[in-house]
Parts: structure tokens; C-alpha cells; sequence
């Protein structure tokens, strides 16, 4: 308020034409990240939102700066769905020694497979803990390298872990899934039981190049293409997770 105060004794002692043209610019330059989300959630009369939950940030498990080269980061408009998927790592794990896990998957795609990124928009482990993945910011609509043909306008979240059929999924990681689910998708007014319209990039995936593609809002990454990820346990699992997510959003 103190900035407006001040604004506003600059603006009366000039010519009327400067001061006009003055507060333009600062309307036009007010826009911040996350401000064009704000926008599409009152648009899509998304009233149903959900607080964010408890997110690691990135440089807690990166421990020191980027070790491999990044592209610039690219940005869809908004979040229509989220893609589950399964690291196919070992489940047995200490959660104090999550970072290091993920720090191995960030070396595997960054580096073993040259990617630009770690894929992953979210991890999750098997005590509840959220991390933020690829770099970007967690509240803004990251493309990621998650599922094949439809990175943009959806986020991927991953659970540490293998959950082949017959794999118990704990209760702790499938409620953190749910909270991010419920809240990425709020922010674009998404319910999470929803149908979302996917357009694909391109024909590696299930759908050819160009061809439209329905998906509930929150998916397996199977749905999209050719794999057992996240494997059927956790398949098996999304309903329920749909359903806490929508609650999570305040819909009955």
C-alpha cells in the first residue's frame, strides 16, 4: 500500500498524457508467475481448489547446482491432467535416504539417457514425502518428459517404488499422490474425475501425431502409452486416488 501511496504523489505531479501512459505500464508489468493460472481458474469457474501440500524443494535433493546442462524451461497454459507412474526401483528404502534415490533417477535420464531434465514433475515416496522434480516451478505448468505424446498441459507424478500386481501401496503415498492431483488440477478448476482432451505431439505414444485423446484428469501412464507403468497395483489404486483428490477440492 505504501508503494500505491507513493505511486500516486509521482502521478499527480505529471502532465496528465505521461501519467496515463505511466499506469498502463505498470498494469501491463504487474503480471508475475502463476498470475496467468489465477486467470484460467476464474475463468473456468474452478471454485474447487485445494491447498498445496508439503513440497521438497528441488534443491534439497539435488544437494549442489544442476550437474547437467538444461534446455530452457518450457511452459504449457494449464495443468488438464496428471500422469501416475512407478520409478521401478526397489521399495525397500529408508525415506531419509529418498533424495539419494531420486538423485540416481535424475542421473539416469539427465545424464544416462541425455535428457534435459529429470522427467518427472513430482515424486513421492512411500512415507507421503512430496518432492518437486523437473526444475521450472512447482506451481507453474512445467512441460515435462513423463509420458510420450502428452507432456504439455499435464504433470507427471512418480512413485518411488515398483508396483507390479499384487504390490502393497502404501496408504501415505497414495493420499500424497491424491494431494498433488487435487491441488495441480484446482489450480486450473479441473475435477479430478473428469475427461480431459489431450492433443498428441507425436506417434510414439498410443495416439498418433495430432489426434485427439480422451484421459480421466488424473491417468496411469499406461493409458497413454505402450508400458506396465505404474504397474497394475498402483492402477488399481486410482479410483480411490481420484475420488480424495476430488474431496480434497471440496466437491461432494
Amino acid at each position: 500500500m505504501e508503494d500505491v501511496r507513493v505511486l500516486r504523489k509521482v502521478l499527480c505531479c505529471l502532465p496528465g498524457a505521461l501519467a496515463l501512459g505511466l499506469l498502463v505500464l505498470c498494469a501491463v508489468g504487474a503480471d508475475r508467475p502463476g498470475t496467468a493460472q489465477t486467470r484460467a481458474r476464474a475463468a473456468s469457474g474452478g471454485g474447487h481448489t485445494s491447498a498445496a501440500p508439503r513440497i521438497v524443494p528441488r534443491g534439497e535433493w539435488l544437494a549442489r547446482a544442476d550437474t547437467y546442462q538444461r534446455d530452457p524451461v518450457r511452459y504449457g497454459d494449464r495443468v488438464e491432467a496428471v500422469f501416475i507412474h512407478h520409478t521401478d526401483s526397489p521399495n525397500g528404502y529408508d525415506c531419509a535416504d529418498t533424495p539419494r534415490i531420486i538423485r540416481y533417477l535424475y542421473a539416469g535420464q539427465a545424464g544416462g539417457k541425455a535428457w534435459d531434465d529429470i522427467g518427472y514433475n513430482f515424486l513421492v515416496d512411500r512415507c507421503g514425502t512430496v518432492y518437486e522434480g523437473r526444475a521450472g516451478g512447482a506451481d507453474r505448468p512445467v512441460v515435462g518428459a513423463h509420458t510420450q505424446g502428452f507432456n504439455q498441459n499435464t504433470a507427471g507424478i512418480a512413485a518411488i517404488g515398483t508396483f507390479t500386481e499384487g504390490t502393497p501401496v502404501p496408504r501415505a503415498m497414495t493420499d500424497a499422490i491424491a494431494a498433488v492431483a487435487a491441488w495441480k488440477l484446482g489450480l486450473s478448476g479441473v475435477d479430478p474425475r473428469s475427461t480431459a482432451h489431450l492433443v498428441s505431439s507425436n506417434s510414439h505414444s498410443r495416439f498418433p501425431a495430432g489426434s485427439t485423446a480422451d484421459f480421466l484428469a488424473v491417468s496411469g501412464h499406461r493409458d497413454g502409452y505402450e508400458t506396465f507403468c505404474p504397474g497394475l497395483a498402483l492402477m488399481a489404486e486410482l479410483p480411490a486416488i481420484r475420488e480424495r483428490a476430488a474431496r480434497l477440492q471440496g466437491r461432494s
